[in-house]
C-alpha cells in the first residue's frame, strides 16, 4: 500500500510531524486487508475450483484457494470492506501528494513514486503473485504440480499482479498529478480552497464527493457492470471503479494541500466531533445497501432500475463509511508507542506479503474438518502476523528499508 510522500521524519511514527490519525488508519485498512483476503475462502457465493487457470471466467485471481467449508458471515465482512477500502486508500495517499510535487517538483517526485511504487509493484508480478496463486493451481484434480503451474501461469496472456494492481493505478494516478503540476502549478492549492471549509460543514464536502463519485462511477457500472475488471499485461484495474478512484484521489490532493490540521481533516473539526453520527450513517446504508443488492441478484436482468439504485447506493456507501473510519480515528487517534506505531510503520509491507501467506494458509488448512468461521479465525490473525514479521525483517535492509 502507498505511504505519505512526505519527508521520512514527517512520515515515522516517532516524528514529532508525524500525522498519527492517518498513520493509525492507514495500518488499519491494511488489516481490513488482510481479514478480506483471509475470507474469501470461506464466501458462501466463492466459484468452484476451476478446471484449469486458462479456463473463463478466472475467478481464481479474486478467490485463489475455495474451501468447502462455508461461513455466512465472510459475506457481510467482505462486502462491506468492499464498499470503501480501497476508495479511501486512495484518498489517504492523495494527500500528500501536493506537499511531494511543491517540494520536490515532478520530476524528482515522481523518480521517488517510481522507487516507492513501481519497484514493489515489478517484485509482486514477478515473485509474489505467482507464489499467491500456485495454490489456485494446485486444487485442480490431477494438476501437474510447478511444471503445469508454470505452463499455464505463461499462457495466460497477462500476468496477475494480485493485490498490487493499487500499486500501479497510484502511480498512475501519481503522474496525472504530475502532468497536472506542469500545466497549473497551483491547481491542487486551487482544489484545496474549495474544501477549506470542510471543517464547519462536512456534509457539503460528503455531498459533492457522492455527486462527483456518482458521476465517475454509475455510468461504467451500467455499461461495464460492478465485477468487471480490465487487464493488459500486468497491469489489471476494475473497470466500472477506475473513475471513481480517481476522485477520491484528486479529493485527497485538496485536503492535503490545504493541510492535515484544517478543512476537513481538522482534530476538533465537526467531522470528528461528530463521529456517532457518521457510523451510524454508515451503518445504515450498509444495511439499506445489501437488501438492495440482494433484491438486484434476484431478479437479475429483470429490473434495471433496481441495478442502478444498487450502484447509487455503492457510491453513498463508500463515502459514508470512508467519513465515519476518519472522524474515528481523527478523534480517537493518539500519539503513542506499540502496536500501532509497529503496524503504521510495517503497513505497505504487510500489505505486498499478505496474499502469499493468506493463500498458502488456506490451502493448508482445505482437509481440516473446521468450521469456515473457524479457519478464518486461524488464518486472519496468522497471516497478519506472519507478513507483519516479514515486513519487520525485510525492512532491516537498508536498501529494503527506503521502499518499505
Amino acid at each position: 500500500m502507498a505511504t505519505a510522500t512526505l519527508p521520512s521524519s514527517a512520515t515515522h511514527p516517532g516524528s514529532s510531524t508525524y500525522n498519527h490519525a492517518l498513520g493509525y488508519l492507514r495500518g488499519f485498512l491494511v488489516v481490513l486487508v488482510v481479514a478480506h483476503h483471509a475470507a474469501l475462502a470461506y464466501h458462501p457465493f466463492a466459484p468452484p475450483v476451476p478446471a484449469s487457470l486458462i479456463a473463463q471466467p478466472r475467478w481464481w485471481g479474486a478467490f485463489p484457494v475455495v474451501d468447502a467449508h462455508k461461513w455466512s458471515g465472510a459475506g457481510l465482512l467482505v462486502g462491506f470492506n468492499d464498499m470503501f477500502f480501497m476508495s479511501l486508500m486512495f484518498f489517504l495517499s492523495g494527500l500528500f501528494v501536493w506537499h511531494g510535487l511543491t517540494h520536490k517538483g515532478p520530476a524528482k517526485f515522481l523518480r521517488d513514486r517510481l522507487l516507492r511504487l513501481g519497484l514493489p509493484f515489478l517484485a509482486s508480478v514477478a515473485i509474489l503473485a505467482p507464489l499467491a496463486y500456485l495454490p489456485a493451481y494446485l486444487q485442480i484434480p490431477g494438476n501437474n504440480g510447478l511444471a503445469g503451474f508454470a505452463h499455464q501461469w505463461l499462457s495466460l496472456g497477462n500476468l496477475p499482479a494480485g493485490p498490487a494492481w493499487f500499486l500501479w493505478v497510484l502511480l498512475a494516478f501519481d503522474c496525472v498529478a504530475a502532468l497536472f503540476f506542469l500545466l497549473n502549478s497551483a491547481w491542487g492549492k486551487q482544489l484545496g480552497a474549495v474544501t477549506s471549509g470542510a471543517d464547519l460543514r462536512p456534509v457539503r464536502t460528503f455531498a459533492a464527493l457522492i455527486a462527483f463519485s456518482a458521476a465517475a462511477y454509475v455510468p461504467l457500472a451500467h455499461k461495464f457492470t460492478s465485477l468487471a475488471w480490465t487487464s493488459f499485461g500486468p497491469f489489471t484495474f476494475q473497470t466500472s471503479r477506475i473513475a471513481h478512484y480517481f476522485v477520491y484521489f484528486l479529493l485527497g490532493v485538496g485536503v492535503g494541500a490545504w493541510g492535515l490540521d484544517r478543512g476537513l481533516l481538522a482534530p476538533k473539526g465537526k467531522l470528528a466531533r461528530r463521529w456517532p453520527l457518521w457510523i451510524a450513517a454508515s451503518l445504515v446504508c450498509f444495511v439499506a445497501e445489501t437488501a438492495v443488492t440482494l433484491a438486484a441478484m434476484a431478479s437479475w436482468g429483470k429490473a434495471p432500475a433496481l441495478v442502478t439504485v444498487m450502484d447509487a447506493g455503492f457510491v453513498l456507501c463508500c463515502a459514508a463509511s470512508s467519513f465515519a473510519f476518519l472522524a474515528i480515528f481523527l478523534r480517537f487517534a493518539q500519539p503513542r508507542s506499540g502496536v500501532w506505531d509497529g503496524l503504521a510503520a510495517n503497513s505497505f509491507g504487510i500489505y505486498l506479503f499478505h496474499y502469499v501467506v493468506v493463500s498458502w494458509m488456506q490451502y493448508a488448512l482445505l482437509a481440516a474438518s473446521l468450521p469456515g468461521f473457524v479457519k478464518w479465525l486461524i488464518v486472519f490473525p496468522g497471516a497478519l502476523m506472519l507478513s507483519w514479521a516479514a515486513a519487520e525483517t525485510v525492512r532491516r535492509i537498508p536498501a529494503v528499508r527506503r521502499v518499505l
